[in-house]
Formats: structure tokens, sequence, C-alpha cells
């Protein structure tokens, strides 16, 4: 036919389907582009009659269709942590039909968990997190495959498990795990979906993906660790991870199905208290970083708890900052100031800590106070009041877990050092006074 001959509607007809397949082609490019270096490529699978009715209210969404969710059945996520943020991540991840989910976690469900980590429930507490997750998942899929990973993420085993997936979602509460899992992908060349949250506040972005940023370009060293707070110090509403955790999952679909808009180089700001969220723009692509640079130094896994001086667990390790003499076990503070009155007891924990549960007659000064000269100066006044003429009069300083307290203690020798008193902490913290004296005391 001639192109004369052609009608209009023809031609119209023709250049729409031409359309249609470069749209198709460059979804496909975008797909081969992401999983360029990585040795687990995206697998399109065969949808199933279950997998129409299923995901049905998906596959009609245009940029979705049947081809997109065949990849997402062929697709693999690693999510490491299952905890705020995994969850959500993984229960929607799991809903919307990724073939293949991973789950990473050391630690067992407490108690603490639960008002934000729901795939968990009552009956698994002191179960490990990854076996509460995959088993509540498969309730929701039983197509979908679970692989758990119940162990600590080290620079021994990190390699190995991250290069079986396609996307890894970073679920994790310390920064030395962070500061892995970034050099892992780097290397392994996986896309990293990082987000955080804690009090009222999150924060999301993508490292590693499409020439963008990885953290280590953004962030080349580690903050100091005191400067840092996970969310069982500084706490957070249940909900906030939530939000961040169901974006992860977002961010991981939007990369399987290889979307553009993936916030690669920006970062997400999550307001609770206002409902807000703004976006800012990152860093460029570092040409200098040490592992995703032009000439990296970082080619094989390092040790991070070294790099970061800190631990890569969300638990607060055990602090050892006074001698022995100057600490004093449940027992002994027990029978002292309980039974007989002996002394007084600080506790240096927060308002709204000390308000949730306390010793009885315990005076609350919260530790970031101590450096206040009218806070010592009414410590002093509260021991001319009660020591009189005794010497050595004991002044007990206890917290949650026997850290801040010994913190505590120093700062309250060089500020009371005439004052005749033998200053010492409870070693343990409240959670030891529970355990040994009070089981009714609440640990938190």
């Amino acid at each position: 036919m001639s192109l004369e001959s052609k009608s209009i509607f023809q031609m119209e007809k023709e250049i729409a389907d031409l359309r249609e397949l470069l749209r198709s082609k460059e979804q496909e490019l975008r797909v081969l582009k992401e999983c360029e270096g990585s040795k687990t490529h995206l697998s399109v699978e065969k949808l199933s009659k279950d997998d129409i009715e299923r995901f049905s209210r998906q596959i009609i969404i245009p940029s979705i269709g049947v081809k997109g969710q065949q990849l997402m059945k062929g697709a693999s996520v690693l999510i490491v942590g299952a905890g705020g943020l995994g969850c959500p991540a993984a229960q929607y991840l799991t809903g919307s039909g990724i073939g293949h989910i991973g789950l990473v976690d050391y630690d067992e469900v407490d108690r603490s968990n639960l008002h934000r980590q729901l795939l968990h429930s009552q009956e698994n507490i002191g179960v490990s997190k990854v076996s509460s997750a995959a088993e509540a998942l498969r309730r929701l899929n039983s197509n979908v495959r679970i692989s758990e990973h119940s162990l600590q993420l080290d620079s021994s085993n990190a390699l190995n498990i991250v290069q079986q997936y396609d996307v890894v979602i970073d679920a994790t509460d310390n920064v030395a795990t962070r500061y892995l899992l970034n050099d892992a992908c780097v290397i392994s060349g996986k896309p990293l979906v990082s987000g955080s949250a804690l009090r009222l506040e999150g924060q999301l972005t993508v490292y590693n993906h499409h020439q963008g940023p990885c953290y280590r370009c953004i962030f080349p060293k580690p903050p100091p660790p005191e400067t840092v707070t996970n969310c069982g110090d500084g706490g957070v509403l249940g909900a906030v991870p939530g939000v961040i955790g169901v974006l992860q999952a977002l961010e991981a679909i939007k990369i399987v199905l290889g979307w553009t808009g993936v916030l690669s180089g920006q970062l997400l700001l999550f307001s609770g208290e206002q409902s807000t969220f703004r976006n800012i723009r990152l860093r460029a692509k570092n040409p200098s970083c040490d592992v995703c640079g032009d000439h990296p130094l970082i080619t094989k896994l390092i040790d991070y708890e070294q790099f970061c001086g800190a631990k890569a667990t969300d638990k607060e390790s055990g602090l050892s900052l006074l001698k022995q003499e100057q600490r004093v076990s449940p027992e002994t503070l027990h029978r002292s100031f309980i039974c007989k009155n002996e002394g007084i007891v600080i506790d240096v924990r927060d308002s709204e800590e000390f308000n949730m549960c306390a010793l009885p007659n315990s005076i609350n000064i919260p530790l970031k106070k101590l450096e206040e000269v009218t806070t010592i100066q009414k410590i002093k006044e509260i021991l001319d009041s009660r020591k009189k003429n005794e010497e050595n009069f004991p002044v007990y300083v206890l917290c949650r877990r026997g850290n801040d307290s010994q913190r505590a203690v120093l700062k309250l020798e060089q500020s009371l050092g005439n004052e005749n008193v033998a200053v010492c902490d409870l070693e343990g913290g409240l959670h030891a006074w529970a355990r040994a004296i009070d089981s009714s005391f609440p640990i938190y």
C-alpha cells in the first residue's frame, strides 16, 4: 500500500502502535540497565490464575500491566531488619507479588516491639523476628518465596547474602550496618533503599541507583557514636516507621519496574507531627568516594564496628567507666535505700521515662541537667537537709540500663567533691532491679 492510499486513521493507529512499542522497549531497557553488573537478573515469570485474580487491581494500572506484574513475580528483595521499618516493607512487598523476599535479623520479638512491628504478635514474644515475620507473610501470600536469614549481618556473610537479591532494603537502626550494607551493595551492584525513623520524623532515600550517590558519597565518615540516637533510646511513634516502611516498599517496586522518579540523589523528609513531606536534593555521586568513586580504596568489606566506633546492633552496649567499688548491686540498693532509708537515689532518666515507672522516693534529675549550676546547687541543698553530719553519705545514681548512671557518677563526683558523699551507680540499672528485686517493675 502506498503512502498516498493510506487513510489518516491507519497512519494514526500505526503511530500509536509504534509509541506503545517504544514505551515497552524503554521499560525493558531501564530494567536491563538496573540489572547491569548484577549476578541476579530480573526474570519474567508467567502469571497464574491466582496471580491474575489476586493482583488484578494493580495489573490494570497502565504503567504496570501484565509485564510489570511478571517482573515483580520474578524479582527478589532483601529486607535487612524485621522491625518497625522492615515489617511494613515486607508486608506490602509480599502483598504486591514480589516473588522472593529475604529477611535478615538477629533479634527476638520483645513486648516493646509490638506497638510498631505489626507482623509480630503477643504469642511470638521470645521467637526469632525472622521466623515470626516469615510466618505472618506466608499467611498473607503463600506463593511468595520467603528466605529466612536469622543472623547478625557482618563482613563475613553480607556479600554472599546481598548478591542473591535484586534490591536491598536497609531497615536497620545503627550506623555500622548502614555502612556495611552500602559497601556490600556497591560491590555487588545492587540498589539500596534506605529508611530511618525516630520519634515523630522519618527519612528515605535510594543509594547506588543509576549512577546516583552511595551512602559514603554523602557521609564519608561516620558520626561520633555519642551523637547517634536509636528509637530504643529516643522513642518512636509506631505509625512513623509504618509510613517510611511502606514508602521503602514503593521505592523497591519502582526499581523493579524500571520506573523513573526513584528517590536517587534525593532525601525525603517526613514530619509525623505536621503530616508533611519535603524533598531535598543530595550531593551528586562523588568521583573520589572510597567505595563507588573512580579509584575506590574499599574493594572488600571491612570491620564496620571498628570503623564507626560502635556496635552493629540496635542494643545499647554496656559501658565500663567506673571502678567496681563505685557500683552497687540491686540487692545492696534494696537493703540500704528501701529497707533502711539510707542515702538518696537520683534517677537520671528523662522525665517522660521517670513518669512511666520509678523507684519510691527517688529524685528525678535528667543527665543533661547535671551540667547546670542550679541543678548542682539543688542537689547540695537536698544533701544538706538529709545527711546532717554523716560521713560518706550514700548517693545512688540509676538509669534504665546502667550506662547513663555511670556518666552521671563521674559528673557528680567532680561537682560534689567537697560534700563528703559516696556516689555510686546501680549496676545494670532498672533492668537489673526488675530481674533481681521486683519482677513487676516494667522493663522497656
